[in-house]
């Protein structure tokens, strides 16, 4: 399997992030900060590169969203914002856990409202079991106690999976940072691969590895690097891995 990890960057950077999905094979895309509206789908992707927009380009036939907030953009339509997993591999089981508030269907950004981070789980109809999460953010890649308590929710989702086990996100961390502790029972591929750059420097300039794809001992890694690829204001990462089968 080949799997892309990417912070879409709510799509902002239309047509480009489209040609990506649609010039990068994979059987799986892990993308946070990704954007839909169930009822003017046609207005927003006038805006932005939406998920349905990317499902297609990609060819994808599956897609498990999780949103979490909401914001209206145009008469009551509401902008949809998180996590989704697209799949060309049928999901066997989906289900998402709010790791740090709850679901806010009108955000309102002028009040300084704190931002909202969930984890999604699926099972595929093949066995492997993928995680997608969004880590909490500040501005300090190395984090804090907060940092640690979300990444022990996240990490009790899958800490116990005999099956294989693939991980994705934006985790907002290094690979030093006290929060990845928490996923110790996992390799880090970024970290074993020793890669130090994951932004594409058009957001925040510095250099820094927020982005991971980890595995369990059930997976063999034939590839793993970066797509420097122009899409987003994080690089992509892409796995190439086969699955241990019992």
């Amino acid at each position: 399997m080949r799997i892309i990890q990417l912070n879409v960057w709510t799509g902002r950077l239309k047509g480009a992030l489209e040609r990506f999905v649609r010039e990068n094979e994979a059987d799986m895309i892990c993308m946070q900060e990704a954007v839909w509206c169930e009822t003017g789908p046609e207005q927003l992707a006038y805006l932005v590169d939406t998920v349905d927009k990317l499902k297609a380009a990609g060819n994808y036939q599956y897609d498990f969203r999780t949103a979490n907030f909401g914001v209206k953009f145009r008469d009551n339509d509401i902008l949809q914002h998180g996590n989704v997993i697209l799949s060309k591999i049928p999901f066997k089981t989906t289900e998402s856990q709010f790791i740090h508030g709850e679901y806010t269907e009108h955000m309102d950004f002028t009040k300084g409202s704190d931002l909202i981070y969930s984890a999604q789980k699926a099972v595929l109809e093949n066995g492997l079991v993928v995680l997608n999460h969004h880590g909490y953010w500040e501005a300090d890649p190395i984090g804090h106690e907060k940092h640690v308590e979300c990444m022990r929710r996240v990490a009790d989702m899958i800490r116990d999976e005999e099956r294989p086990v693939v991980m994705c996100g934006d985790l907002n961390v290094i690979a030093e940072s006290p929060a990845m502790r928490e996923l110790d029972f996992l390799r880090d591929l970024t970290s074993e691969y020793k890669v130090t750059q994951t932004l594409q420097n058009l957001k925040f300039i510095k250099e820094v590895a927020c982005d991971h794809i980890l595995v369990n001992d059930k997976i063999t890694v034939n590839d793993f690097h970066t797509i420097d690829q122009l899409a987003s204001d994080h690089k992509a990462l892409l796995a190439d891995i086969d699955i241990t089968r019992e």
